[in-house]
């Protein structure tokens, strides 16, 4: 299409937003599940607690996990104390110590989180879904919503019998929360009776957001 000079046309403008998501499927699972003890001796809640969790990462190990997965995200201790009529009791100490194990293989979610119970895991906080190289999708998302503005233009100066100049004179990228897909499972001795836990990750939503805004003629 001929565009005439812009100095004998009567020149505008028009700013569109373009919107795409790409739901994509996660393939990083991170896991954080773990031991609370309590104990009246501070050494004794300790030793409990840390003989239980070595052997969630030997069982985690044995089921192919790399230990190099296998990191401790928390680990805590508190003293814990009860008031009766007002008064202060010691009540002994509470330690927590929380795993966090990184698989690629989803499928092992569930089995992972019924070793751990089964062992004497009692603390399961969430489960959190990951996309790796989620990048690469962003790029493809933010092109589709570069063509979805385009799009909107072409449409609006055809209706309108604009003379449209379809290269941006200004493109905004417009921040998206990109978040973690959490799961939060329950603790049950069903976990450990039954067949594994199901666990159902779903999608992730990757979403670019643009404003872009064009010249036309009329």
């Amino acid at each position: 299409m001929h565009y005439p000079p812009v100095s004998m046309m009567n020149k505008r403008s028009m700013i569109l937003f373009g919107n795409s998501i790409l739901s994509i499927d996660p393939n990083i699972a991170e896991i954080k599940l773990g031991v609370v003890t309590e104990e009246l001796e501070l050494k004794t809640a300790q030793q409990k607690n840390a003989g239980i969790i070595q052997q969630i990462i030997n069982s985690i190990i044995e089921l192919g996990i790399s230990e190099e997965k296998i990191n401790t995200s928390e680990y805590t201790i508190y003293p814990r104390y009860d008031y009766v009529d007002g008064i202060q009791k010691f009540k002994g100490y509470q330690v927590k110590h929380i795993l966090n194990i990184t698989i690629t293989n989803l499928d092992k979610t569930g089995v992972i989180i019924d070793t751990a119970v089964g062992i004497g895991a009692n603390e399961v906080e969430n489960i959190n879904f990951i996309v790796k190289n989620k990048d690469s999708y962003y790029q493809r998302a933010l092109a589709m919503a570069l063509e979805d503005t385009l799009v909107k233009a072409q449409t609006i100066a055809n209706t309108l019998r604009l003379n449209l100049d379809p290269k941006p004179v200004k493109i905004t990228e417009q921040s998206t929360e990109q978040p973690l897909v959490p799961y939060q499972p329950a603790i049950s001795s069903e976990l450990v009776d039954g067949s594994s836990t199901p666990i159902q990750p779903g999608r992730i939503d990757i979403e670019a957001r643009i404003e872009v805004e064009f010249l036309y003629f009329s």
